[in-house]
């Protein structure tokens, strides 16, 4: 049996693909979820794969994810036939489309305008209807994978991870808070006890990988990236200019973790520390960046029931290719060439 831990990153209606790649993990019967570190979408998807776990094995959480997006793209009228999948539209016509639309651009407009404070009781977070509804003695109980969600708390800046039983309907919804869309999620902080304001976890951890450095936990970690770490064109309107920032912040907590490890692992060859004295991490990667550079940020913000399909495809066929040629790396040997990422 190989064991592996999973660590998801946000990138709202994107996550999706994540969906996909989950979905396709899932099928490997010898490959053990030991532990799953999410931020905003990958906290989602985490819950989801530990309480359908918990509900009915590997079978339960596919079930869960299924729900959990449908639920994200409304998709209950939309469940295409797969062999209409290759009559959908691309996906990045789709998602200009969108971005370009009067009503993206008006919604939009009002982002940057507007606080979320200033909608009074017109104000919805609609994370709310699909986080309330999971079973929490499922998603926080002891036995399945580990869960480990990231927020932002606004007050110090820092980073929290919520476990256990501080994982709940406002930890979820905290880690997922954009805040010039939502207003602050107020949740029990899990560090003081205290009630405290929390924004998107991606600020601070996207998604933290520290919490996967236990003992008691495999060393290989497999890192489900949304948001592209390059994008060849330069971004050039104030949507595109303002995505690549997020980009850039949300990617920025990941590739200093990723750094950290990769220092690590080089005193360890060196023999500069003891054997045993620190974790050396095994880092992988499935990723679909070309796909994502031809998104944009409207499909993020604005769920799009035949994107979420495709999102989901693209997520399989990237893990498939990812199990083709790096299953038996798992346990043994890092895929990922750290270094060069950097450079």
């Amino acid at each position: 049996m190989k064991r592996i831990n999973l660590a998801l990153q946000g990138g709202g209606a994107h996550g999706a693909f994540t969906w996909g790649v989950l979905d396709r993990i899932l099928e490997e019967k010898d490959i053990e979820i030991a532990a799953i570190s999410g931020t905003s979408a990958g906290a989602l998807n985490g819950a989801a794969v530990k309480a359908g776990m918990i509900r009915n094995g590997r079978e339960g959480a596919k079930e869960m994810l299924d729900w959990v997006w449908t639920e994200v793209g409304n998709l209950n009228s939309l469940r295409l036939p797969e062999w209409m999948n290759a009559w959908l539209p691309d996906p990045g016509i789709l998602s200009l489309a969108v971005e370009y639309s009067p009503g993206y651009a008006a919604a939009d407009s009002f982002t940057r305008l507007m606080s979320p404070y200033a909608w009074g009781p017109l104000y919805d977070n609609p994370i709310e209807s699909i986080a309330a509804r999971f079973d929490f003695d499922e998603v926080c109980a002891q036995g399945g994978p580990d869960l480990y969600v990231c927020a932002t708390a606004v007050r110090d800046g820092k980073i929290r991870i919520f476990t256990g039983d501080n994982i709940s309907t406002e930890a979820i919804m905290a880690s997922a808070c954009l805040p010039t869309v939502f207003q602050a999620v107020y949740a029990t902080d899990p560090l003081t006890g205290e009630r405290e304001a929390f924004w998107d976890g991606g600020y601070t951890g996207n998604p933290a990988l520290f919490p996967l450095y236990r003992d008691s936990l495999p060393d290989d970690i497999i890192i489900v990236n949304i948001n592209p770490l390059e994008r060849a064109r330069l971004p050039v309107t104030p949507q595109e200019i303002q995505n690549r920032i997020n980009e850039i912040s949300f990617n920025s907590s990941l590739l200093r973790e990723l750094r950290a490890i990769e220092f690590v692992q080089r005193l360890i060859t060196q023999g500069a520390i003891p054997g045993g004295a620190m974790k050396k991490v095994l880092v992988h990667m499935i990723s679909d960046d070309a796909l994502m550079n031809r998104l944009s940020v409207a499909t993020k913000i604005v769920p799009i029931a035949t994107v979420i399909l495709q999102l989901k495809e693209a997520g399989r066929t990237a893990a498939s290719d990812f199990l083709r040629y790096h299953k038996g790396d798992i346990n043994e040997r890092q895929s990922c060439d750290l270094v060069q990422m950097f450079n």
